[in-house]
């Protein structure tokens, strides 16, 4: 007992340092790019990955005398299309080791606590992952999907394989030199091709999905290759990353930090069960602020001609929307899409159909000064508005000065959209026991939470997988098969890749009772031909999502029943208090 302490002791008088854990993706030995090309698969059949994502724990330290550091508590999040791949751990003791083990997937304790504990940015934040499954509970541990063909078949497929659930946690160790001297980084590669590259896929059989249900042997095939898919590369201390700018300390100026010690802070509840958000640290919420921007909001001199404001095309009764297909801008014109909902905002990493505004505020004067939409001069903003006595008087309440700007109106929009959340639907109510579904609601929940998968017995909506969770959304980006070609490019316009044309970020489910019409450009008028589409209709788009891509030509087949009952359920996630307040 002693001896144990006394190594105990010696650890933590250890100098500590940064060990950062690199990760690469391979093909069959050679480098991997997500979204990849067309990759050779087993037998004659071509794959393409689009996407990868994991979770990171339970990493620890071999010692040559048998000992080990484990450094639980930490934990880290991989997606390569996003280009996170890697991970760093804190408070590591220096010294030589002879071995490194890590887990993907997470300690039981951890899969099935409340989600909402982790802090905004924390790798387990499911707003960060997006591997957390909502109400099934737990976490994705790895997620690879994609598409594929075999030769002679007319179109792609899609593959979605997610492996998960405490007995299938995914442990990963090797045999080698790490030297932790000061910041340290460790190169890991993974061959995608030699985990699922041998896999055969063939249509509607089965082996292009897998749920990670108890008696899935799918999943353990996978997950049991996914552990001898790992190459330890080497080690050695940390590049220091050229710097590429001075930060903003704590305390300094910051453009539109709201600063008078006049203002009144304004709290920001997050709904039991919701993820923390990440709030704009140099937009705190105030009251001032938030009733500058809801005045701001109604003004129709942020338009050209005062013609509309923002709340002409986001309407209250209809949950911040407007009810048309394609809004009208200021000059009579129409727009290119619909405009979509205004409500938990807070939440969003990014803003407008193809997530081409990365704040808040630059979406709401992206609407002000689009020449098909609000039309406004800002300089003719700034005079008019200047001009108003009382305008002067709540910009200085709101701001600690009078001055009125383009940057302050933006931050003033913003600090009121960041309020206005939706989270006391009927369905909200039941999951507090304060309200109860009815027996065909409960049959459209659980044919929304369950998967299409005839061979395994699963005869579901497939819903969750872009709008599970309290969101009822995953704010990614794909095609939902509207179209073969979209017309509209979406998201590809903003990031020029090819992979992406005809992608849309997914929208929240929330209100969709009241937010008709649907879709990026409206087509569809009500819910009963949305559902209809997903039943029947989806169109094999070269970038159709490969959670719809599975699903075989004839479609999901839902019963008319089926279908009444999934509607039933969208119906009780009206929030009625959002669509009515004062």
């Amino acid at each position: 007992m002693r001896f144990v302490f006394f190594v105990l002791l010696l650890l933590a008088q250890a100098p500590a340092a940064e060990l950062t854990l690199e990760f690469e993706l391979r093909w069959r030995g050679a480098p991997l790019a997500v979204p990849s090309a067309d990759l050779a698969g087993a037998g004659d059949r071509t794959l393409r990955i689009t996407r990868f994502a994991a979770l990171v724990s339970g990493v620890s330290l071999a010692r040559a005398d048998g000992g080990a550091v484990r450094l639980d508590g930490q934990y880290g999040f991989i997606d390569a299309e996003s280009g996170k791949l890697n991970m760093t751990l804190r408070n590591v003791p220096e010294g030589d080791y002879v071995g490194l083990e890590f887990q993907l997937g997470l300690p039981a304790s951890v899969n099935h606590a409340d989600p909402a504990q982790w802090a905004a940015g924390h790798p387990l934040n499911p707003i960060v992952n997006g591997l957390h499954w909502g109400w099934a509970g737990g976490y994705v541990f790895a997620a690879i999907e994609g598409r594929w063909r075999a030769a002679g078949m007319p179109e792609e497929r899609g593959f979605s394989y997610h492996l998960a659930t405490d007995a299938r946690v995914m442990c990963v160790g090797f045999v080698a030199l790490v030297k932790v001297a000061g910041p340290t980084t460790v190169s890991l590669a993974l061959d995608l091709g030699k985990a699922v590259g041998g896999h055969v896929l063939a249509a509607d059989d089965g082996s292009e999905t897998t749920h990670s249900a108890a008696d899935d042997a799918l999943a353990d095939k996978l997950a049991n290759a996914m552990e001898r898919a790992w190459f330890f590369l080497e080690a050695g201390p940390t590049s220091v990353a050229p710097d590429v700018g001075r930060p903003v300390g704590i305390g300094e100026d910051i453009p539109g930090l709201v600063t008078s010690s006049a203002t009144t802070p304004r709290p920001f509840v997050v709904p039991a069960g919701f993820p923390q958000p990440e709030l704009p640290a140099d937009n705190p919420l105030t009251e001032e602020g938030v009733e500058l921007g809801r005045r701001l909001f109604g003004d129709r001199r942020l338009s050209a001609r005062n013609t509309q404001s923002c709340a002409s095309c986001h309407g209250m009764e209809t949950a911040f929307s407007d009810g048309r297909a394609l809004s009208i801008g200021a000059d009579g014109k129409p727009g290119t899409r619909n405009s979509m909902p205004l409500f938990n905002l807070a939440w969003s990493p990014s803003y407008a159909w193809d997530g081409s505004q990365p704040r808040l505020r630059d979406q709401a004067l992206a609407a002000i000064t689009n020449e098909v939409e609000m039309h406004a001069d800002p300089a003719k903003i700034v005079a008019e508005l200047g001009g108003d006595r009382r305008v002067r008087e709540d910009f200085a309440a709101a701001f600690g000065t009078p001055e009125v700007s383009v940057e302050r109106i933006g931050l003033a929009l913003e600090q009121f959209m960041l309020t206005l959340v939706a989270a006391d639907s009927k369905f909200d109510r039941s999951l507090r026991g304060t309200e109860q579904l009815t027996e065909e609601e409960q049959r459209g929940f659980a044919l929304f939470v369950t998967e299409y998968d005839p061979v395994r017995g699963k005869l579901g909506a497939d819903c969750f997988h872009c709008h599970g969770g309290t969101l009822f959304t995953d704010f990614g980006f794909r095609s939902n098969g509207l179209d073969v070609a979209s017309v509209d490019a979406g998201r590809a316009v903003v990031t020029g890749k090819p992979t992406d044309a005809g992608k849309f970020k997914t929208p929240s489910l929330r209100n969709v009772a009241v937010t008709a019409p649907y879709m990026h450009d409206g087509r569809f008028g009500t819910l009963e031909e949305v559902v209809a589409h997903y039943d029947r209709s989806v169109r094999r788009a070269a970038n159709l999502d490969p959670n719809l891509a599975k699903h075989p030509d004839a479609g999901l087949q839902l019963t008319t029943d089926e279908q009444k009952a999934l509607l039933a359920f969208l119906r009780t996630l009206t929030d009625s208090k959002l669509v009515s307040s004062p």
